[in-house]
């Protein structure tokens, strides 16, 4: 259709169907499925009236799923774990980390264990050895906070697989799971993102009788908003960096709140360079 046109027009139009298309982007969905739209569907209107373009969040179901749409160009952005960004930077050639939480460079993980266990808050870097021979929960199968960094320290500082090393192991899918299956004593342990664990907290959805943290593991980077390499080709020459710079310009704290962080600062592909490595270390990633 455009070969008939004259040039000029021709261009004009191709650049008038570029800005019509939506920005679209996900998150891995790191809580319960339901407070998802509602945390980012604000981020959505925020990214439209900065950049000047329609953008619609669309939410996923797995950690899997996030990925798989990043790679089929199905959204063009996504706020990833440590690992899922990994994942999804290497499907996607040129794809690059733009930003972070203030938080997410020094990341951490919770192991919280059901009060019935008797078991202690153990202090030191070098998971407790009373983990032992109890049921265990992960989170998402890529959770980096869930399931990633915490398996490596457990590996690093008992010596033993998951399996080895515990009754019986679960994936319970997102954070808020494990916190209601230890809660609940269908396990007598699992591991969780502290921000996850702060947000639970503070909703109420913790029964401090019932459930504790009992240690904290070392510091890990984490979460970061990934964006394909193609997609200044989308919506123009320096979209890129006008994304950037509209998520590292947020600062109200409402938005802030449904991440949560205190802000965003520049991220860059090799500033997860530990993740995959241990990624590597613990078979989960291609070499």
């Amino acid at each position: 259709m455009l070969r008939c046109l004259p040039l000029a027009l021709a261009l004009l139009l191709a650049s008038s169907l570029a800005a019509a298309q939506p920005l679209v982007f996900t998150a891995i969905p790191d809580e319960d499925e339901t407070r998802l739209q509602e945390r980012f569907q604000a981020v959505a209107d925020y990214l439209a009236e900065e950049l000047d373009v329609e953008v619609r969040f669309v939410p996923v179901t797995s950690y899997a799923a996030s990925v798989t749409a990043f790679r089929n160009n199905q959204v063009q952005l996504a706020w990833f774990g440590g690992f899922t960004g990994v994942q999804a930077r290497q499907l996607v050639p040129g794809s690059r980390a733009i930003a972070q939480g203030v938080e997410d460079p020094e990341y951490k993980s919770y192991v919280i264990a059901n009060r019935a266990t008797g078991l202690e808050p153990h202090d030191g870097d070098s998971a407790p050895e009373a983990l032992r021979g109890l049921t265990f929960s992960f989170g998402s199968r890529s959770s980096t906070s869930g399931r990633l960094m915490p398996e490596y320290f457990l590996r690093r500082d008992l010596g033993a697989a998951p399996e080895e090393l515990f009754e019986r192991v679960g994936f319970s899918g997102n954070h808020s799971r494990t916190i209601a299956v230890v809660q609940s004593g269908a396990y007598q342990a699992g591991v969780v993102s502290y921000k996850a664990w702060e947000n639970e907290v503070a909703s109420g959805s913790v029964d401090d009788e019932r459930v504790r943290v009992i240690w904290e593991t070392p510091p890990y980077p984490d979460y970061q908003w990934t964006v394909r390499g193609d997609i200044d080709e989308r919506f123009g020459d320096g979209f890129t960096d006008r994304l950037q710079q509209a998520l590292l310009d947020m600062d109200d704290p409402d938005l802030l709140a449904r991440f949560p962080r205190s802000g965003f600062i520049p991220a860059e592909n090799d500033d997860y360079r530990e993740i995959l490595e241990v990624a590597r270390s613990l078979e989960l990633l291609d070499r």
